[in-house]
């Protein structure tokens, strides 16, 4: 009888050191799998968003391999931290008044009371002008913002808004830049630097050039380094699981020069690899002849820009955070693909980030 009891208190001995081993293991392979953040949103046709998803209707891949969603929280249960990026430069005078008016809506329409937002200014050079609040300290911010026509330090400034939402932005929150420019770049950093270093470079012959052959020259050294930067800020909103959208005030009349089609065309770039959009509103003419005329574009206008940042509110409110565990092993730095879709998909939309970067 004792040899009977003896036994069977070494066998839950037994069981229990290997329940806890098997415990441990389980925890220490959490610990060395990566938790991966990803925002999506579901828009229908007519670009209206589909709420009421959970993590069973989706289907998540990485480098081509199905993984598991450990869960989906909808925007409801999810805290937005949004970086509004309010162009101050000279080329956004003739609508600023508008624009500020149809931010200030979006921001007391979009905002819960577990919301936050900050306020920086795109001029000549970066600037944080309303550290992370509430809603009411938001809006009086942009109350008070007023044109600089000056340069545009367009890199810079987004460089600024991603660090900052990294820094301060909570844990499982939806972090979301938007930025309200044309998205041209005159007077970043690496920018200038990259001109004045192309300048040294020629040397004496700069002297040798005319004015045509500078220019060129000048906009080939600009191009080279916006590329080089356009890469090092979307590696910043990847790393910082952060959601690209742009509304760019210049409307069609941005096909008119290179620099603007350049602008829409890294914002576009921005929002597509984050999940964003890049809202191009169709803005008319308000320099006509015509006062009359001129009166009814504005009117129209800002009717067109509140339906703009409607669509992005809709958007907002029914944004869901996937949220799962990546085992794989990646060398540092590699861009790591993702692709996400409903199982069932039908005629539905999916805007997701298509990937992250590998970080040690």
């Amino acid at each position: 009888m004792k040899l009977k009891i003896f036994f069977i208190v070494f066998f839950c001995l037994f069981k229990a050191v290997v329940i806890a081993q098997d415990t441990d293991k389980d925890e220490f392979i959490r610990i060395q799998s990566r938790l991966v953040l990803v925002p999506v949103s579901v828009l229908d046709t007519d670009g209206n968003p589909l709420k009421g998803l959970t993590k069973q209707d989706f289907w998540l891949s990485e480098e081509g391999k199905l993984q598991e969603i450990d869960e989906l929280l909808e925007a409801e249960k999810t805290p937005l931290e949004i970086a509004i990026l309010f162009d101050l430069s000279s080329s956004t005078e003739t609508f600023f008044d508008i624009q500020r008016e149809a931010t200030i809506q979006f921001l007391q329409e979009v905002m819960r009371p577990e919301d936050y937002a900050t306020i920086f200014s795109i001029s000549s050079e970066p600037m944080l002008i309303q550290e992370r609040t509430k809603s009411e300290q938001a809006v009086q911010a942009i109350k008070k913002l007023t044109p600089s026509k000056g340069f545009t330090a367009f890199y810079d400034t987004v460089a600024m808004a991603v660090d900052y939402l990294q820094k301060n932005a909570p844990p499982k929150s939806r972090k979301v830049i938007l930025t309200i420019s044309d998205g041209e770049d005159t007077n970043s950093t690496q920018i200038a630097t990259a001109i004045r270093q192309g300048y040294r470079k020629l040397g004496s012959k700069i002297d040798t050039l005319d004015q045509k052959s500078l220019y060129e020259y000048t906009v080939k050294v600009r191009d080279e380094a916006s590329k080089r930067e356009q890469e090092r800020i979307l590696k910043m909103l990847q790393d910082a699981d952060a959601v690209f959208y742009s509304i760019n005030f210049a409307g069609s009349s941005y096909k008119l020069n290179k620099i603007s089609q350049k602008g829409q065309d890294v914002m576009q770039k921005f929002a597509e690899e984050t999940g964003g959009t890049a809202y191009l509103p169709k803005f008319l003419s308000t320099n006509l002849k015509d006062v009359r005329q001129n009166q009814i574009n504005a009117e129209l206008n800002k009717q067109d820009l509140i339906k703009t940042f409607r669509k992005l509110t809709n958007e907002l409110r029914a944004q869901y955070l996937i949220q799962y565990y990546s085992e794989a092993e990646y060398p540092e730095g590699k861009f790591v693909r993702l692709r996400i879709n409903l199982k069932n998909p039908s005629d539905f939309k999916v805007k997701a980030r298509r990937g992250y970067f590998i970080k040690k």
